[in-house]
């Protein structure tokens, strides 16, 4: 065979192989429907510990699960109840660089909180609309530096932040359309300046702050780029841009801190890199690698930043070949 015939051949195959997404390309994936370990039923939490360990709120099964970089299954815990270390619904939880790790255990209305490896130490949180109070506790999220805790009180459309231990210090939002105003809040990310993002659901827009301050906002209901349907989870990567779990577009789009649009990828489907309903969304601690909650179709899928995947270094063992 031709050696430029069988190179462009070698590269058809890897680049088919890869499954490229933009800068993006598929990595991997874990999980069935099931009770058993690495199984999971409606899945919808999701983030990377400091030892790049994935921790998944594995929702219905009302459990956390716990997995290596690639899914390998390291442990669990977690049953239905209200008493400590159970759950009632635990949608959204998120891991201190201290590795505890934080629960919105939201039909329960509290945040529960746990070592590494699930032992219980506190929690906080009753059913209301007071300080410290829940409706239908969510997105959860741990600021750098500080370690304050910021929490999206979805049904009572605001945003509470508070000590590690849980001691209230703030809030802000209320229902409406208007800036610094929410219609079911559902994810919250921080950069590590304190700039706190939000994932406004049923306005089907982004909208960010400083100290609760409203700084801007982008997005409105449709298809189109930097459009949204439902977005839920928020994610922002080492270089700044802000990734979005489009939960009823079925992708993920991202776009810079302003909200320039970027690039997205995903469809609706089984297939690699298509999704049935998005939920967070994390990246690992190098950045180059992105965990996705895809949650009717009951699994973790993660992809990599493609200076970082098989295909360059593959091509420049095969140009090598031909020189």
């Amino acid at each position: 065979m031709n050696n430029h015939i069988f190179l462009a051949t070698v590269l058809i195959i890897l680049t088919l192989t890869a499954v490229a997404f933009g800068d993006w390309t598929y990595g991997g994936q874990w999980g069935t429907y099931g009770t058993g370990n690495g199984q999971f039923n409606l899945p919808a939490g999701l983030h990377v510990a400091p030892n790049d360990n994935v921790y998944v709120a594995d929702t219905s099964n009302n459990r956390i699960q716990y997995f290596t970089a690639t899914g390998s299954y390291l442990g669990q815990w977690g049953s239905l109840g209200s008493g400590n270390g159970q759950f009632n619904i635990p949608y959204c939880l998120t891991v201190a660089p201290n590795s505890n790790v934080y629960v919105s255990d939201s039909n329960n209305r509290r945040i529960q909180y746990f070592n590494a490896t699930g032992s219980y130490i506190g929690q906080w949180g009753s059913l209301g609309s007071g300080p410290g109070q829940f409706n239908l506790p969510q997105g959860v999220a741990v600021a750098p530096g500080s370690g304050n805790v910021y929490v999206c009180d979805r049904n009572n459309n605001r945003i509470q932040y508070f000590t590690p231990t849980g001691t209230y210090l703030g809030q802000w939002g209320s229902l409406g359309t208007g800036n610094g105003q929410f219609d079911g809040p559902q994810g919250v990310a921080l950069t590590s300046s304190g700039t706190q993002y939000v994932t406004d659901m049923f306005n089907h827009r982004i909208q960010y702050f400083t100290g609760g301050s409203y700084l801007g906002q982008w997005g409105s209901l449709g298809t189109g780029n930097g459009q949204f349907n439902r977005p839920s989870g928020v994610a922002i990567a080492p270089d700044g841009n802000v990734y979005i779990s489009d939960q009823m577009n079925y992708r993920v789009q991202y776009f810079t801190a302003s909200g320039s649009y970027l690039d997205q990828w995903g469809s609706y489907g089984t297939g690699p890199g298509q999704f049935n309903y998005l939920y967070e969304l994390s990246f690992n601690t190098s950045g180059s690698r992105i965990y996705v909650i895809d949650a009717y179709n009951n699994r973790v899928q993660y992809f990599n930043w493609i200076n970082t995947a098989v295909v360059p270094a593959s091509l420049g063992q095969v140009r090598a070949l031909f020189k």
